[in-house]
């Protein structure tokens, strides 16, 4: 019985995510003091925005009394070592599975370096149109999205036998 490579080595992709996350997280510290202060990056569509957010996506649990950290601390953990089970179980060549599940693996524990060491996630990304604004983000929450985003379309559209053993 011989064994195929499993799609473990993409978890590359998933530390290139964190360092760049992590990286990005440094420089908006470093550079985009005060906390709040819009710095337009290009005028009518992005800024650049330090924010500090110690809830999820869109704030949500944002005014916790400080449990939520450890919620989504746990929530990172399971959901990044299923993620990481779910590739140690795919072919090295399916492609189509892991690079969303790397994206989404990166993107989690990107915030959950964030949320260990300060108890809250740090923000910087402000897309918007004229008075509308998305939810400020950072390139951890690009990750998962993406990763998400990928994993739905691939399994949508993908069609069996495309990008490996399924």
């Amino acid at each position: 019985m011989t064994t195929k490579p499993n799609a473990l080595p993409w978890l590359l992709l998933s530390a290139a995510v964190i360092v760049l996350d992590q990286l990005s997280k440094w420089w908006a510290l470093a550079v985009l003091q005060p906390a709040g202060l819009p710095h337009p990056a290009i005028p009518g569509f992005l800024n650049w925005t330090l924010i500090y957010n110690r809830g999820a996506a869109f704030s949500f649990l944002t005014n916790g009394s400080g449990w939520q950290r450890w919620l989504f601390v746990i929530l990172a953990l399971v959901i990044s070592t299923i993620l990481a089970v779910w590739l140690a179980r795919t072919a090295r060549r399916d492609w189509r599975t892991a690079l969303p599940l790397s994206l989404v693996i990166g993107g989690a524990i990107g915030n959950l370096i964030d949320r260990l060491h300060a108890a809250r996630v740090t923000d910087f990304i402000d897309v918007y149109f004229g008075h509308w604004h998305y939810p400020v983000f950072n390139l951890a929450d690009c990750g998962i999205t993406v990763g998400a985003v990928l994993l739905v379309a691939f399994g949508l559209f993908g069609g069996k036998g495309q990008g490996g053993v399924r």
